[in-house]
């Protein structure tokens, strides 16, 4: 069995070795650390392989909080010390700047981050049911498998949603035909308000009135709410109880109410996102009498906040319900006449669609994994006209270099600062946010 000694951590928390001009990455190991392992997988350029034997263990190595750690692949990285983590992310973030982009950030941010376990308000749970195993079984799904974990708990979700895990499971083989019920979608609103726990049932099947009195129980006795979606994401319609409020989470330091369907996209770390909105207002300063804009704005997670500094804001986002929403949203919390909304695809943006906007002094873009190429390119076709100041909010490393080089070595914007945030404690997924002035 080979051996090697670990160089770094890549993008998804393995650790990186070379052997005959191949990096190898091995999953289990940390920085520093000499251990055994085993390929899976062999390519010309590189390996993947598991940790076999920890020959020498890194003073950063933990004992998992999880038992399922390991197997589930919700986590990668609760090996190693939450400090640790973080210092690997920013490493991450500095490298791709430097290896995709050749730029290093003028000032690197202190880094935001909160609690590391019980955080996720927003999950995507897979079920299944497999007699070999006694039933159905709810959870994650299994490291690089299609397979469910066999899980009765889990330390990132609230414990009041890992304590359902097994519950829902008896519920699910009570049903009719538990086949036909693959996944349950978890949506959260404020931590602990009554009545703002969603579970989205995706069912493929027609309940019988035994299945639904069944759901209404379980509801009622684990004080939740259902919502049944035979088809894509608009089918999501309340199930029981019919009087249940609507989902809303508060931004208590902008005095900001958002409410929002269960299957929209939230940020999943509400404590991450309240800082990460101070953090955006503070890098963009909205001065008096500016107009800013918000691109792919959402539900109006940033517009609303950036609105009550007393500036008029243009929030876009491709999505009408979306739109439909962060409209509501603003006249919910008596911002209506500082907003405006508009649905547009920012994946084919052009100079001409962004002067359609109307002029804006500054600008908060907030993509996808994917990015925001061609928005970028069609801000340099503005000439004088493009925003002087840009604050770019990503959740994928790799693009947000990639649209930074275009910004810094195209545009002649300055990458005046970047930092992360830890918006997934335990995983190898990195948040950032980054500063680009003219």
């Amino acid at each position: 069995m080979p051996f090697a000694t670990i160089e770094s951590l890549d993008q998804e928390g393995r650790g990186v070795t070379h052997a005959e001009g191949k990096a190898i990455f091995v999953e289990g190991a940390l920085p520093d650390e000499q251990v055994e392992y085993s390929s899976y997988k062999r390519k010309p350029s590189y390996e993947l392989a598991t940790t076999t034997r920890i020959l020498r263990a890194s003073a950063q190595r933990v004992v998992p909080r999880c038992r399922h750690f390991g197997i589930c692949g919700g986590c990668s990285m609760q090996h190693l010390e939450p400090a640790a983590q973080v210092a690997c992310k920013q490493r991450v973030l500095e490298s791709a700047f430097w290896h995709i982009a050749r730029l290093r950030p003028e000032e690197i941010y202190p880094v935001i981050h909160g609690p590391a376990w019980g955080y996720r308000y927003r999950a995507r749970l897979s079920a299944r049911f497999v007699p070999k195993k006694g039933g159905s079984l709810v959870g994650f799904r299994e490291r690089s498998s299609s397979y469910v974990a066999d899980m009765d708990s889990c330390e990132v979700l609230p414990p009041r949603i890992s304590a359902l895990l097994l519950p829902l499971r008896h519920l699910i083989d009570s049903l009719s035909q538990p086949e036909r019920l693959p996944q349950i979608e978890v949506s959260i609103g404020d931590i602990q308000a009554e009545g703002q726990c969603v579970l989205v049932l995706r069912i493929l099947e027609s309940l019988t009135p035994g299945d639904e009195a069944a759901l209404r129980r379980f509801a009622d006795e684990q004080r939740i709410v259902f919502y049944l979606q035979p088809g894509g994401p608009a089918t999501a319609t309340l199930f029981h109880p019919p009087d249940a409020p609507l989902l809303a989470y508060t931004l208590p330091e902008f005095g900001i109410e958002l409410r929002f369907q269960p299957t929209d996209f939230t940020q999943i770390n509400q404590a991450i996102n309240r800082m990460l909105v101070r953090r955006a207002l503070a890098l963009l300063a909205p001065r008096e009498g500016e107009r800013i804009a918000d691109m792919f704005c959402g539900l109006g997670n940033f517009t609303l906040p950036i609105a009550s500094s007393g500036v008029q804001v243009v929030g876009v986002e491709g999505s009408r319900d979306l739109v439909e929403r962060a409209r509501a949203n603003a006249l919910l919390n008596g911002l209506e006449a500082r907003c405006e909304f508009s649905v547009a695809n920012l994946f084919k943006a052009t100079p001409e669609s962004l002067a359609l906007l109307g002029h804006c002094d500054k600008m908060l873009i907030d993509p996808p994994r994917e990015g925001a190429i061609d928005l970028v390119k069609a801000i340099g076709g503005l000439g004088d006209a493009a925003p002087a100041r840009i604050v770019y909010i990503s959740c994928n490393p790799a693009t947000l270099a990639r649209d930074a080089g275009v910004l810094v070595h195209e545009l002649d914007y300055r990458l005046r600062g970047a930092g992360i945030a830890n918006m997934f404690p335990q995983t190898s997924h990195v948040e950032s946010i980054a500063l680009f002035e003219k």
